[in-house]
């Protein structure tokens, strides 16, 4: 299963496995094996190299919706988002509290950016404009806000799920 994971302010590509009782967990190009061991509602174990590691995840990991994710004491907010999931108008953004992040619905190349940081928006306005299989598709604002992030320019290849822009 292949993902598009933020867990804090880190963004990378998750790509998870199982095999004969193991998983395997490719964490922006880093591969790591754990075995994972239910020990609650929402409580694991998980074993890797040796070290055991005690986690608790908190809410329900829908695509685009953050959760947390407890490891010993220490807390992370994360949010995985499935791109073969992404479709249609209302995935073109995954929304966190106040935030609103256009997202890729499919690999492309990035033809026109609309907007830049600080620029004032209305629900519906164009974003960015990319162009996958001969076609292409204007990434809309899903709400009225100031653009806090363009994370892409002219002439750049994206991948589906990868976040194009944020509006606050």
């Amino acid at each position: 299963m292949k993902l598009h994971s933020t867990i804090a302010e880190f963004t990378a590509d998750v790509e998870i496995r199982r095999e004969n009782g193991h998983a395997f967990a490719t964490v922006g190009g880093v591969e790591y094996e754990v075995d994972i061991h239910e020990s609650g509602d929402g409580s694991y174990l998980l074993i890797s190299d040796g070290k055991v590691f005690d986690c608790r995840i908190e809410g329900r990991a829908e695509s685009g919706e953050p959760v947390d994710v407890l490891v010993g004491t220490n807390h992370f907010s994360v949010t995985l988002i499935d791109p073969k999931r992404l479709r249609g108008s209302a995935a073109d953004a995954a929304h966190s509290g106040d935030v609103a992040r256009i997202i890729a619905p499919m690999p492309g190349k990035v033809v026109r950016v609309l907007v830049a940081p600080g620029d004032h928006i209305e629900a519906g306005a164009g974003i960015v404009v990319i162009e996958a299989m001969k076609m292409q598709n204007e990434m809309k604002a899903p709400r009225a806000g100031v653009v806090s992030a363009v994370n892409v320019r002219v002439g750049a290849t994206v991948n589906g799920g990868e976040v194009l822009a944020v509006v606050e």
